[in-house]
């Protein structure tokens, strides 16, 4: 009786924590459209930014380029980080131990930190400046671990029955892990993708010391620019443009939508394929 009285009680406990966790996410939702989309007008997506237009555009597109560069330096790195733990270093491996405690610890840091650390070695010392590649190498790092973390589980989960028949035809483990165990762990590393994603398309902090708040759209990568949530904050600290700053939020939450749409059909084809 007892047993069967905490099984009721902790099934109503896990509905209650689901239900307030959606009703959360539908309130914020809700919001931020009630706010912003009285304010979606044409002049937010002129090409050029002006101080009477504070046109969003220019910061989608920097938004866009900057999470192409972050995620073309950081996903290989991660990805391979991934493989050569789980398929290359021997169980037990002290080093292995190591890598994953500093992986957890990178994973807690601050963006602030990120930031400042950021400003201080690509903008300083390499004098780069404010600049876009300064920002997307500072987000690389910031997204390492948790690419590199959910990749390494993602592997993990690869059951062994999959390198046994393929090391029993006669494959070598290079041809086992890029042909057979990869694309395997595909979707559980897309998953984690989808929150890097998700994660620099929301940084604001570490891109302000880094990528600058310039708010036109950059000739190169060595100059600064500004993305959706750095001009969402900047709009609303300036108190002129609070509407723009919402609607700037509409968009912002539109396009993560969009990414993480398109990312989890990606994973479901790959899945399929299997």
């Amino acid at each position: 009786m007892r047993k069967k009285m905490f099984e009721v009680f902790a099934a109503a406990v896990t509905r209650l924590a689901a239900a307030i966790t959606l009703a959360v996410l539908l309130f914020l939702i809700v919001f931020i459209l009630i706010k912003g989309l009285p304010h979606i007008k044409p002049s937010l997506f002129e090409f050029e930014y002006n101080s009477v237009n504070v046109s969003l555009m220019p910061a989608l597109i920097s938004t866009i380029i900057i999470t192409f560069v972050s995620l073309l330096i950081a996903v290989p790195l991660g990805v391979f980080a991934a493989i050569y733990l789980t398929e290359y270093a021997g169980r037990g491996n002290k080093a292995v131990a190591l890598v994953r405690i500093t992986t957890e610890t990178l994973s807690g840091i601050p963006s602030i930190v990120y930031g400042l650390f950021g400003m201080l070695f690509f903008v300083t010392a390499l004098d780069w400046e404010f600049s876009v590649i300064a920002g997307a190498c500072t987000l690389a790092i910031m997204i390492l671990p948790l690419i590199m973390r959910s990749s390494e589980e993602a592997i993990k989960a690869v059951p062994d029955t999959y390198r046994e028949g393929a090391f029993g035809l006669g494959s070598g483990r290079l041809r086992t892990v890029f042909r057979i165990i990869i694309p395997a762990a595909m979707p559980g590393i897309l998953a984690g993708v989808i929150l890097a994603i998700g994660r620099i398309v929301g940084e604001t902090a570490a891109l302000i010391y880094t990528a600058g708040t310039v708010a036109q759209v950059p000739a190169d990568l060595t100059r600064s620019a500004r993305t959706l949530s750095v001009h969402m904050y900047a709009l609303s600290g300036e108190s002129l443009h609070t509407g723009e700053a919402y609607a700037t939020a509409v968009v912002l939450l539109v396009v993560v939508a969009l990414i993480n749409a398109a990312s989890s059909m990606a994973a479901k084809r790959l899945g399929g394929k299997m």
